[in-house]
């Protein structure tokens, strides 16, 4: 039966094997230890069995039915079969338990436990064994001659301990400025580099508006002929300079466009009249900006806090 291979499984894995109607065996932890010989033990449990623990706990039956493949009711009857076998062999012999160790009866007939300490059950100190530590070899001391002048050596320590002082604070003193240093060259390349992103995307955005636009056909039907007399106005602009606008709208009609700009400046917004489109179109900006950063950020305050419907444009 290799009920005892079992038990001698289960104390890596549990503190406590109890044998039903017999006793059970219980390990304790040891940490790393070094004896006055110089031995050297890594972490270790060791065994000792009490036979006051009787009472089954299921551990050894659920064991013992996996692996045979039966029943636990069926693995509960054979461990009882072998502990009475255990009993009856007491009373005359040793019982050994590979890996674990003995038990036997004393001269007063009380059971006595003897662990082998062969098997250490610490899993994490698999592979460890214990090693001698070997002596350090002493070193002689080197004979310093004496300096003549005395005064130098008093004050020789004085400098150097002066120097040990200064020199860590020196150290992290460099240490913080160059982490400032890099946490703030790391910030402003990052906030580059977003806003650079930010202004590709709107420009490739614009393109495609600009596209839609100038391809879209109206419809208008027939109109009767209106005179107009048309006066000096600056509602076409050409600039002279690149400017980066944000557009509020376009609108066929000039007053229409002024009305809106009006509007945008009593609103708080610097306001004005941009480039018209082909089509004739006159185009109202929130604002006229000479950086596209400047138009950029307005837009997204503009689409994204405001969720106003808005797009930019570059007036060259």
């Amino acid at each position: 039966m290799q009920l005892t291979r079992y038990i001698q499984e289960l104390l890596y894995q549990h503190e406590c094997v109890t044998i039903p109607y017999f006793g059970a065996f219980l390990t304790r932890s040891f940490e790393a230890r070094v004896s006055e010989s110089g031995t050297f033990s890594p972490p270790c449990k060791e065994v000792n069995f009490n036979q006051l623990l009787t009472a089954n706990d299921g551990v050894l039956a659920h064991y013992y039915a996996q692996k045979e493949a039966v029943s636990y009711e069926q693995s509960l009857r054979l461990i009882e079969k072998e502990v009475s076998s255990w009993k009856r062999r007491l009373q005359t012999q040793t019982l050994r338990f590979p890996g674990v160790g003995e038990i036997r009866l004393n001269k007063a007939r009380r059971i006595e436990f003897v662990p082998w300490g062969k098997v250490n059950f610490n899993l994490n100190s698999f592979g460890l064994s214990s090693f001698q530590r070997s002596p350090l070899n002493k070193i002689s001391k080197l004979n310093i001659m004496e300096n003549s002048n005395k005064e130098d050596l008093m004050f020789t320590p004085e400098k150097n301990e002066a120097t040990s002082k200064k020199s860590p604070v020196l150290r992290y003193a460099a240490i913080g400025l160059i982490g400032v240093a890099l946490v703030s060259a790391a910030y402003y390349f990052s906030d580059q580099y977003v806003t650079q992103e930010r202004i590709l995307a709107q420009e490739k955005a614009q393109q495609q508006i600009e596209k839609n636009v100038q391809e879209a056909t109206f419809d208008l039907g027939k109109l009767n002929a209106v005179e107009v007399n048309v006066a000096a106005t600056s509602a076409v602009i050409t600039p002279e300079q690149t400017y980066y606008s944000v557009i509020a709208g376009s609108f066929r009609s000039i007053d229409n466009a002024e009305k809106k700009v009006s509007q945008l400046i009593d609103e708080g917004y610097p306001a004005a009249l941009a480039q018209a489109n082909p089509n004739g179109l006159y185009r109202v900006a929130y604002g006229r900006y000479d950086t596209k950063k400047e138009a950029i950020n307005m837009l997204y305050f503009l689409k994204y806090n405001l969720e106003e419907d808005a797009w930019y444009l570059e007036e060259k």
